[in-house]
């Protein structure tokens, strides 16, 4: 197998981008997400897959709930903001519009369309992402969504590297 051919395979499906937005012990935390999907019909499961290098990673950890934003192709200047920097450093929600919605997850008041997750479990299978499956506690969808995609973010420099992994929640100093 070729890690090229994968790449183009998968770069092919173009994958539509969301946020997922969490907070946890007055901390609120939001990073831009590219691996997601339905986990099960009955119960009804979704599932993200978090960097461990993210501020959000982090907090979801400590975290009951989860928002997931589906981002409407409009929506670039939100995908730079969650996309681009880090949550260790700047505080994203001061630069948008939010309000607190189930379980005091931030939402997003430009991305409308969102599921609310109660976090059910963590997958951590020694990569540089792990999943957090929820079942939905919230939905809301407002109408037609055309998702920014993958294509449309390409270029986006993130906040972190991949290969970046601060220590977890359980390991900090004070």
């Amino acid at each position: 197998m070729t890690a090229g051919a994968l790449d183009l395979l998968v770069r092919s499906l173009d994958a539509a981008m969301v946020v997922v937005t969490t907070s946890a012990a007055g901390e609120r935390a939001g990073c831009l997400v590219g691996f997601h999907a339905q986990a099960s019909i009955h119960p009804w499961q979704y599932a993200v897959w978090l960097s461990k290098a993210n501020h959000t990673y982090r907090v979801a950890l400590l975290s009951e709930h989860l928002a997931v934003h589906v981002l409407d192709h409009g929506e670039r200047p939100l995908a730079e903001l969650f996309g681009g920097v880090t949550g260790d450093e700047v505080d994203k929600f001061a630069r948008c519009d939010w309000h607190e919605g189930p379980g005091g997850v931030p939402l997003l008041d430009r991305c409308p369309n969102h599921i609310v997750l109660r976090r059910s479990a963590v997958l951590d299978v020694g990569g540089d992402h792990a999943c957090v499956v929820g079942a939905p506690v919230e939905a809301r969808h407002t109408g037609s969504v055309t998702p920014l995609r993958y294509a449309d973010v390409a270029q986006l420099e993130p906040g972190h590297d991949v290969d970046e992994r601060p220590c977890p929640p359980t390991e900090r100093a004070g």
